[in-house]
């Protein structure tokens, strides 16, 4: 019996571990080699969020939304994914785009307010999203794309709870429902969508039960359980790769962090809550399974620790050496090849730019 269900009924989130980190029972769980590859993505994409507010509160970057809590979540997808997939995400699955193959260096950058240049080859993920939801119909696009070359390849479209009350978000699920594209349309609760709760957004008794509406199978999953969300978004890109069509997963998780570095949790959300959170962080109860399962090293989190620090003290002195933006560049990767109002609102724009003195 597979983990997406063709019709809706009452259900809980799908576990692989107890929330201590020991195994269900009678549940088949991702060899060792992927539990390992999973942990050491999530002590990644944690000590990745800590250098990130550091920088934007040493004014160094800009904007962050943070990932912390949501590690689990974001990692479980990415070791899912195969190289020939596409990644559409937001700014909360940049542990995802790393995963998937794009440098640190890039989405610093990115954060910089710089232009990272085309990702590297065979990386197939679009720029990280800002505009909430509208990625949902660019990976409906790519889906297509994919359905017509007959690629055996999928995309996941990655967005959050927010993101499902969005006109794009409904507009590009029912596309891949209609047209039977291979997209696996991945929603991370995170219970909070900026200061709105996840209760007074939707009716809905889950986010997850919104793909029957499309014709599409669902899985509702713990998504603080990295091996389950691992399991499940398997099964859904298998699925999408061999022509199945499109399903839908939602990962029910938290955020422990303020929504971005412009934000303060505290006028909404109790410390109570965020305190019961915090007790279900995704990454002790990760390591904890690995030390019950006996493929947990001595000293792995310290080292695992160590190398990100040093991986990524090398991508931002990278990025930081990179020239300055110009502003004839916000127009140089809008188009493959550029279109004549494209070419008079770049010659206009730098006019305006001379005629005050900026160039």
């Amino acid at each position: 019996m597979g983990y997406l269900r063709e019709a809706p009924n009452d259900w809980e989130p799908l576990r692989l571990t107890a929330e201590d980190g020991k195994p269900l029972p009678e549940v088949q769980l991702p060899s060792a080699e992927t539990a390992l590859e999973i942990f050491r993505w999530m002590v990644f994409g944690r000590i990745f969020d800590q250098r990130m507010l550091s920088l934007q509160r040493q004014g160094r970057i800009g904007t962050i939304g943070s990932i912390r809590g949501q590690e689990a979540s974001a990692a479980g997808l990415g070791v899912a994914l195969r190289q020939e997939d596409w990644l559409a995400g937001s700014y909360r699955e940049l542990l995802t785009y790393l995963v998937h193959g794009v440098p640190a260096e890039a989405l610093i950058t990115l954060y910089r307010g710089g232009v990272p240049g085309p990702f590297p080859a065979g990386v197939r993920a679009l720029p990280v999203q800002i505009v909430i939801g509208a990625q949902m119909p660019q990976a409906a696009g790519l889906g297509l794309a994919l359905k017509l070359r007959q690629e055996p390849a999928a995309v996941v479209a990655c967005c959050g709870d927010g993101a499902t009350s969005e006109g794009d978000f409904h507009e590009g699920v029912n596309f891949a429902g209609a047209h039977g594209l291979p997209v696996v349309f991945f929603v991370q609760n995170n219970g909070w969508a900026i200061s709105v709760p996840r209760a007074r957004q939707t009716a809905s008794a889950t986010i997850a039960q919104k793909g029957f509406a499309y014709g599409m199978p669902a899985a509702l999953v713990d998504g603080n359980d990295p091996l389950a969300v691992y399991e499940v978004c398997r099964e859904a890109l298998e699925r999408a790769r061999a022509g199945g069509g499109p399903s839908f997963v939602e990962a029910v998780t938290y955020r422990l962090g303020p929504h971005t570095t412009s934000d303060d949790p505290t006028r909404y959300r109790p410390d109570s809550e965020v305190q019961a959170h915090e007790g279900r962080d995704p990454l002790p109860r990760m390591r904890r399974y690995l030390e019950a399962a006996g493929i947990y090293p001595d000293g792995l989190q310290e080292q695992l620790e160590e190398e990100a620090r040093t991986v990524l003290g090398e991508a931002v002195a990278a990025a930081e050496l990179r020239p300055p933006v110009t502003p004839e560049q916000m127009f140089d990767l809008t188009w493959a090849k550029e279109t004549p109002q494209a070419q008079r609102d770049r010659e206009r724009s730098i006019a305006e730019l001379r005629e005050v003195g900026e160039l």
